[in-house]
């Protein structure tokens, strides 16, 4: 059965040596996006497909199908699974549908007009403060992990 070995906030999504480090570190073989906006966007699939290290496999779903994908992890043989989005929103999404998620690792929220300095070069919303807050609550550790070699901190104490 195929399990999901990370499951990560970057606006960026999949993008040079960062993804590459992250599925070396997790010998991940597959790479889930899930953003309803890139879903629909062939353009887009392309470049995300065309960015990511050799071998790997990319799916790009929109959220509802997503959730209905990852209801059964047989739909994806023995891959080890990498779950990307942009934002804190998509995931509780898929985690509130019953999706097994322990843990959520934030790697990059860069600034927008709507977000405020969170942690060094991670910014968010009130709103986003309180999707990562309702995901804590369903028991998932919340880290902000940018690289593999770096230190993970908790993002629950930047929360309050």
């Amino acid at each position: 059965m195929a399990e999901i070995v990370l499951t990560r906030i970057d606006d960026r999504l999949i993008h040079g040596q960062v993804m590459t480090a992250w599925v070396k570190k997790t010998h991940a073989n597959h790479i889930i996006v899930i953003d309803d906006k890139v879903a629909k966007d062939d353009f887009m699939i392309e470049v995300l497909k065309m960015s990511a290290p050799t071998g790997i496999k990319v799916d790009v779903f929109d959220s509802d199908t997503a959730i209905e994908k990852l209801q059964d992890l047989d739909n994806f043989n023995d891959d080890k699974i990498i779950i990307l989005v942009k934002e804190p929103l998509v995931i509780e999404k898929v985690i509130v549908s019953g999706i097994n998620i322990s843990k959520l690792i934030i790697g990059g929220m860069g600034a927008r007009k709507d977000r405020q300095p969170f942690y060094r070069n991670i910014a968010m919303n009130d709103e986003e403060k309180k999707s990562l807050q309702n995901i804590i609550n369903r028991g998932v550790k919340v880290t902000i992990h940018i690289i593999p070699d770096q230190k993970e901190v908790d993002a629950e104490k930047y929360l309050h």
